[in-house]
Formats: C-alpha cells, sequence, structure tokens
C-alpha cells in the first residue's frame, strides 16, 4: 500500500493542494451582495417618495413687449406638458403645484412684431430662480432645465 505525501502530487507535475484552514470568503461576499442590494432598494424607495412631494413653480413674466406668446410646462401623469398662451400684455404670473414634478420644464416668451424687452423667471418651492432675458422684434427669453 502507497502512502501519498505532501510533494508527491507536485513530483508527478501538478500543484501541490492547498489547504485552507480558517473562514471561508463567500459567505462575507454574499452579505456585502445582499447590503449592497438593500442599500439601493432603500435608496430607490427614497427618491420615490420625494417625488411625491407637493412642489411649488411660480413662473413670472415681465417687460414692456405686448402681445408676447408664452409657453410653460405642467405636470400630468408623469409626463412633462407645455401649455401655451399667446398673445398676451405683461406682467404675467402663473404658479402651480405638482405631485409630479419632474426636472426638464420650461418657460419661453417671444416678443411679437413690435419688439420690447421680456424677462422671464422661474422659482420652484423656493430656490434661487432660472431667469432669462431677451430684447428686439421676435425675440425669445427661455427658462429652461428646472
Amino acid at each position: 500500500m502507497s502512502t501519498q505525501h505532501w510533494g508527491d502530487d507536485y513530483a508527478h507535475g501538478a500543484p501541490p493542494r492547498v489547504r485552507h484552514r480558517g473562514h471561508r470568503k463567500w459567505p462575507w461576499v454574499l452579505l456585502a451582495a445582499v447590503l449592497l442590494l438593500a442599500a439601493g432598494c432603500a435608496a430607490i424607495v427614497v427618491v420615490l417618495a420625494g417625488q411625491s412631494e407637493t412642489v411649488r413653480v411660480r413662473y413670472e413674466v415681465t417687460g414692456d413687449a405686448k402681445g408676447v406668446s408664452i409657453a410653460y410646462s405642467t405636470w400630468r401623469d408623469g409626463a412633462v406638458v407645455t401649455q401655451k398662451e399667446a398673445p398676451r400684455d405683461l406682467p404675467w404670473r402663473k404658479e402651480l403645484e405638482t405631485t409630479e414634478f419632474e426636472k426638464g420644464g420650461l418657460l419661453a416668451v417671444t416678443t411679437g412684431k413690435g419688439g420690447g424687452t421680456v424677462t422671464c423667471s422661474v422659482t420652484v418651492d423656493d430656490r434661487r430662480p432660472w431667469t432669462a432675458t431677451a430684447s428686439g422684434r421676435e425675440a425669445t427669453a427661455t427658462c429652461s432645465g428646472f
């Protein structure tokens, strides 16, 4: 009967067997993966819960132009919808509240053939407003990306 010794495998061209003692790594890797997945799910829940909050959007247009065209965003059924009002004299203001707010809104104001100056301003909740100004005939001031 032959007894196998530690160096016998190596002598036949195979690397020596490594005997592991102690802890295995795979349970720790599995635990880390589960914790990362749970943290990701929690982050998604927090983001989605934050979207259900009511957001106040305030649009304002000032200037000396007459008969301006105004286009602005509203939010319905998870989509950004553009509303239009034209022709109007200034100043103009609209405030709305939505629970479906998504970034990517727009307020665009175009002067008429008579020209003039227009300034648009958009404030979301009480943050710093987005503003833009345009002057001339059929010039457009655009506030976007809020």
